[in-house]
């Protein structure tokens, strides 16, 4: 069989706008769910959600055979980390808490094979090889890759334009929930300060010639950051589109529990 073809990446470089989902439930079936709504892009959250190597190998199995590509959020941009990440099939990463490009550096040689790279060669025991019988996957596997770094802090937006200029950065995200925290505004992604900094990150990410991606529960804030430009954004989180139609539901039958639960970032 051929190499999978990472149509995300190749979507951001065509500069296509991609609309994606959060996933934080942590189930195979729920990502199948949420990959037969039609989304482009799924998240897989490694980071927040109770996620192990098991369990996202599990959301990616049930992804594959659905247009919808999967991104798997790890923990932390740990080279080992990524090496077992990439082993079960993931092509696509977002890697949180970047904040140097020398940083940035580091994550694009764990995602390449030597002597490009540092990732450990072991396809003969990965699914990403189909245990070695996709004809030349070691010297296919590097162009399939694709590096998002996420910013969500004051010292990764003050290395912004150094990042951008990390060759085999594919893209990058800013995370609005940390960064407003950061900020001095927890909890409180739409303030002005906070708005301003998404918005001039956005513009100077296209500046550099990389997509730029985000995550907004507001339709509103979602659809001003594709105006600006945003490539790739999530527009909800799967445990709150579920928390919310579970209270939508429980409130018209029973008196005093139609409190419905606010529309955030997280």
């Amino acid at each position: 069989m051929d190499i999978p073809i990472n149509t995300f990446k190749q979507r951001l470089q065509r500069g296509d706008t991609q609309i994606g989902l959060w996933l934080g439930l942590a189930a195979p079936y729920c990502a199948e769910l949420a990959a037969n709504a039609g989304f482009d892009w799924l998240l897989i959250d490694g980071e927040h959600a109770p996620n192990d190597l098991r369990s996202l190998l599990g959301q990616l199995q049930a992804i594959a055979p659905y247009p919808s590509q999967a991104v798997i959020r790890p923990v932390i941009g740990d080279t080992a980390l990524i090496k077992q990440v990439l082993d079960i099939g993931a092509q696509t990463l977002l890697v949180p808490m970047v904040e140097s490009a020398d940083q940035a550096r580091a994550l694009v040689r764990a995602m390449r094979y030597p002597p490009s790279g540092v990732r450990g060669v072991g396809s003969a025991l990965a699914r990403a090889s189909r245990w070695n019988t996709i004809p030349g996957y070691l010297d296919q596997a590097d162009a399939q890759m694709c590096l998002l770094v996420q910013i969500e802090n004051r010292e990764g937006l003050a290395n912004l334009d150094g990042i951008c200029a990390v060759e085999g950065v594919d893209g990058v995200f800013i995370g609005p929930a940390d960064l407003s925290a950061a900020m001095g505004h927890r909890g409180n992604p739409g303030h002005p300060e906070v708005q301003a900094a998404i918005e001039d990150a956005i513009v100077r990410i296209r500046q550099a010639g990389k997509a730029a991606g985000i995550l907004s529960a507001d339709q509103k804030l979602a659809r001003r950051y594709i105006e600006l430009g945003a490539a790739f954004v999530a527009v909800g989180v799967d445990t709150t589109v579920l928390m919310r139609g579970l209270q939508a539901l429980v409130g018209t039958f029973k008196e005093g529990k139609a409190s419905i639960a606010p529309s955030g970032v997280y």
